[in-house]
């Protein structure tokens, strides 16, 4: 998918069955950059210029996305399905079967690729399709229930009670299938085994657009009821967290569920999540952005960024992001060098000594300071600021989230920061 996480969430299963049952603490899965050196899809013909551009021009395609699924009231997920930067490796039904899945916190079905698929309606995962039949926990979802009505479009046909889903994406790709449950299953990083039977998924027959191999489908983890994390909310004490290493780090980042999940660190800051639609996003209220005694003003504050583990870039704005690029400016007093590709907004030349400065961007009731590994970064000979102005709405990227333990609290309705080592985590 268009940068859907720019992680790959590998998780190992094995043919055993499993209890449904989770251990008191919760559990906790590694997660993979794609374009880590560590990453089993690392290309290693792209220079790091390359790949942070390649990112960035995805934050963009994302960008519209989210906002055409604002604009269009949920008809449409805002996920694009190519390029996808989480992978997930999970084991779906009876006994469990091995598949590997783009993870997304800005969308909410999971979806798989099933027979009958074919070719010509299914695209190249690597490995067969899942046959429902071969799993004895499988079921159909009436098209009455709650769970089909959650759909943003299904239909019913007069001799079959099944429900028929599509789901389709900004790019024009789509998904059409069955909406179904079965046991999913996940091997914690600790090696303990979890399962959730009767997880609601898309038995997906027709699925055609830019998704790619060796994706068999999709996880959404967003705010919707469909999504993972609202699914199995009650048995991971309503909460999640991650931790992202820097993209140079050779060790794996985390996804926490349940107690895991919980901070414990001193120096942890909470702002609320604030209700808007459509409910798939997480968003918050960024007052403003201080470097120093300045501070950059947002004009209106209530639920105006989303804070989004998927998107490369953190956008601002336009308004906002010109008086943050202002006060940018003033303190590292260089001139800045334009930059030729035009991704970038704000860049000064790579050996041009210059002082990044911290910021703080001021959530409300949390003031969260980004060191400049989390705002700057090089790119072909130039230093870029890795904030860029927005015409809609406003992002907080996962360049900005690096080295925090950032936690969801779905019950509270929170979420809270505390600088982490992620290396150590």
């Amino acid at each position: 998918m268009h940068n859907p996480l720019f992680l790959v969430l590998t998780v190992i299963f094995s043919s055993l069955v499993v209890q449904p049952v989770m251990g008191a603490k919760g559990f906790s899965v590694e997660l993979i950059h794609l374009d880590s050196p560590i990453s089993p899809f690392y290309n290693a013909s792209l220079t790091s210029s390359q790949i942070l551009r390649k990112n960035a021009l995805h934050s963009m395609d994302r960008l519209k996305h989210f906002q055409f699924l604002i604009d269009q009231s949920a008809i449409q997920s805002a996920v694009t399905p190519n390029g996808g930067i989480y992978l997930m490796k999970l084991s779906f039904g009876t006994p469990p079967v091995d598949y590997m899945t783009v993870a997304d916190t800005g969308s909410d079905l999971i979806w798989i690729q099933c027979v009958p698929c074919l070719q010509s309606q299914c695209y190249p995962q690597g490995s067969p399709p899942f046959d429902p039949q071969a799993s004895s926990t499988y079921k159909k979802i009436p098209c009455d229930s709650d769970s089909c009505q959650a759909l943003p479009r299904y239909q019913c046909s007069n001799d079959v009670n099944d429900c028929q889903y599509s789901y389709s994406y900004g790019d024009k790709s789509f998904t059409k299938g069955i909406l179904s449950t079965d046991t999913l299953t996940f091997d914690d990083s600790n090696g303990q085994k979890t399962a959730f039977p009767t997880s609601i998924f898309g038995c997906g027959h027709n699925n055609q657009g830019k998704f790619r191999s060796p994706s068999a489908g999709l996880v959404g983890l967003g705010g919707g009821p469909l999504s993972l994390a609202s699914q199995i909310s009650n048995q991971i004490d309503n909460r999640f967290s991650y931790c992202l290493v820097p993209r140079s780090a050779s060790s794996s980042s985390k996804l926490l569920f349940g107690q895991e999940a919980i901070i414990s660190r001193p120096g942890a800051v909470s702002t609320p999540l604030v209700s808007k639609t459509p409910q798939t996003f997480y968003y918050l209220s960024l007052e403003g952005v201080s470097i120093g005694d300045k501070t950059a003003e947002a004009g209106s504050s209530q639920g105006n960024i989303i804070i989004d583990s998927g998107t490369t870039l953190t956008y601002l704005e336009s308004s906002f992001y010109s008086s943050l690029e202002t006060i940018v400016k003033d303190a590292i007093g260089v001139d800045p060098v334009k930059d030729p590709s035009g991704t970038f907004s704000l860049c000064y030349g790579a050996k041009t000594n210059i002082s990044v400065p911290e910021m703080v961007f001021h959530f409300s009731g949390a003031d969260l300071l980004l060191q400049p590994e989390n705002t700057f970064r090089i790119n072909d000979g130039l230093f870029c600021m890795l904030i860029v102005p927005s015409d809609s709405l406003s992002i907080f990227g996962n360049y900005a989230q690096m080295n925090f333990q950032v936690e969801y609290d779905l019950q509270k309705r929170t979420v809270s920061f505390a600088p982490t080592d992620c290396t150590k985590q």
